[in-house]
């Protein structure tokens, strides 16, 4: 005799499969979110540019850092760090907004990022302090790669931001460690789950236990 599936084992499976693609989800958000934001601060500080400005008797060498060529990248990244573990303090609407503030400050890195690479207005501003001539501008221009890395940064921040969006729903928030009472749920007091009964497997899940995990 062929045994029938229970309706409510099947949900329980569908359930512990959406639970584990919200632990992948998250770890991966957390990830490509923290390693983002930790690039785009770094190149900042890195060298962008180079360029030459004339001088009586020669040319005058110049270098622009990320920070003088534009200070968006930095302080977006700062931004996005802070809606990615903002994620976890909040639930249902403001969850979604967190998660889209977390995605626009990767676009927006990423926007800046690109924009800088190609941007002389900081070396134009040092090859006229260093000549005295206001309308002085930067000669031989060149561009290293940090633009690109810190681009590069802003993307994975992007990324966490889309798996926030589509994954948020399932992650824990900060006070799911508490129960309705407010006082932390007792490890010891978990009782054993016959997975037999569909009654007890729908009582743990109710307690907010994972039947699915053995002891």
């Amino acid at each position: 005799m062929t045994a029938v599936p229970h309706p409510r084992t099947d949900a329980l499976a569908a359930s512990a499969r959406g639970g584990g693609a919200g632990r992948r989800s998250l770890s991966a958000a957390l990830l490509l979110g923290a390693v983002g934001a930790g690039v785009a601060l770094l190149c900042s500080r890195q060298t962008w540019a180079h360029g030459t400005a004339s001088v009586v008797g020669g040319s005058l060498p110049l270098s622009a850092k990320g920070s003088d060529v534009t200070g968006v990248p930095a302080a977006l990244a700062i931004v996005g760090l802070a809606a990615l573990f903002a994620v976890f303090a909040v639930r249902r609407a403001g969850r979604v907004l967190v998660a889209l503030l977390l995605a626009l400050s990767g676009a927006g890195t990423l926007a800046a990022a690109l924009t800088g690479a190609g941007d002389t207005g900081a070396l134009d501003e040092k090859a006229a302090t260093a000549t005295g001539d206001t309308a002085g501008t930067v000669h031989h221009f060149s561009h290293t790669a940090w633009p690109y890395v810190g681009a590069l940064g802003g993307l994975f921040i992007l990324l966490a931001g889309v798996l926030a969006l589509l994954f948020s729903r399932r992650w824990p928030a900060m006070s799911g460690r508490y129960d309705r009472e407010g006082a932390p749920r007792a490890r010891g007091a978990r009782k054993a789950v016959d997975p037999d009964r569909p009654e007890d497997l729908w009582k743990a899940i109710d307690r907010g236990e994972d039947p699915t995990r053995g002891d």
